[in-house]
């Protein structure tokens, strides 16, 4: 969970009860789970696709304590994990060298990629967005880096669904701007544990909607959680209800609502080039 603030002189420092806290929760079962199901997902997507390479070069954007960069290295493939808090890094190395997994951990900003365009095949962007106050810019690097065909595959806040657990708050997806600033400035402040002592807590809220419009000049075919649902392991019941919300614009965006988090699967289908990426504005 890479944590940047506006400008470029970003610190690689953590609070220890962060660091704590993040090490604790980001192997938990149920993130466990969560992140395998993404994963799965990620691969459903990809072979349906055309994406069928034995090896991915994955990038793990703000890959944290490395919880998904070893997910997707224990099934063999080469992951490049990016992360500007340095203890969370230490964390990562050292649960890599426990789990013999070879993946490259680098020190650096999600707005600036180390990586060449067109080098990878899959970009994670695991519940990062809502941290990154440039989060058009780490958008932009995404999909540079990204190959044709290539998937992106990001999560983060819901502002549709009144539950979440960035803020220690009750409903505060639902706050109005003003309000949330607010509690933003107590959480680096007098307040720490309003954001569980993270450095740079969410400051941006986000719908499925909103980021396929951002995505949609850049040639990504963007997917929600309701289209990537492997149905064959789901009773008769699931199975009606999935369908339904495919098929019926309401229900999927009541069942937005309901959800907390935001979960997107891009597929890249052209290649951003010269003027056409230059015409793209960041705000």
């Amino acid at each position: 969970m890479s944590k940047e603030d506006k400008s470029t002189a970003w610190t690689h420092e953590s609070n220890e009860r962060f660091t704590e806290y993040y090490a604790h929760a980001s192997q938990s079962p149920i993130t466990l789970q969560r992140i395998r199901s993404i994963r799965d997902s990620t691969l459903r997507v990809a072979n349906a696709h055309g994406l069928t390479k034995p090896v991915f070069d994955v990038a793990d954007i703000g890959c944290g304590a490395g919880t998904q960069s070893l997910l997707w290295a224990e099934l063999g493939h080469k992951v490049h994990g990016l992360d500007v808090n340095q203890p969370l890094l230490d964390v990562a190395r050292q649960r890599a060298g426990e789990s013999r997994c070879s993946v490259d951990f680098q020190l650096g900003s999600a707005t600036q990629l180390p990586w060449a365009d067109q080098s990878m095949d899959v970009c994670l962007l695991i519940e990062l967005l809502e941290h990154v106050s440039e989060w058009q810019t780490c958008l932009h690097e995404s999909a540079r880096v990204l190959r044709r065909g290539g998937i992106l595959v990001l999560t983060t806040s819901n502002k549709l669904c009144p539950f979440q657990q960035e803020f220690n708050l009750p409903l505060y997806s639902w706050y109005p701007n003003f309000l949330k600033r607010y509690f933003e400035r107590l959480a680096v402040t007098t307040r720490p544990q309003l954001a569980n002592y993270a450095k740079y807590p969410a400051v941006n809220w986000f719908s499925f909607y909103g980021l396929r419009a951002t995505l949609s000049p850049y040639g990504f075919m963007p997917l929600d959680r309701f289209d990537v649902v492997d149905l064959s392991n789901k009773g008769r019941v699931s199975q009606w209800m999935i369908r339904a919300i495919r098929s019926f614009s309401v229900l999927r965006w009541l069942a937005h609502v309901a959800t907390e988090g935001t979960l997107l699967i891009g597929v890249k289908k052209s290649v951003i080039r010269g003027e056409k990426r230059a015409a793209i504005q960041i705000a």
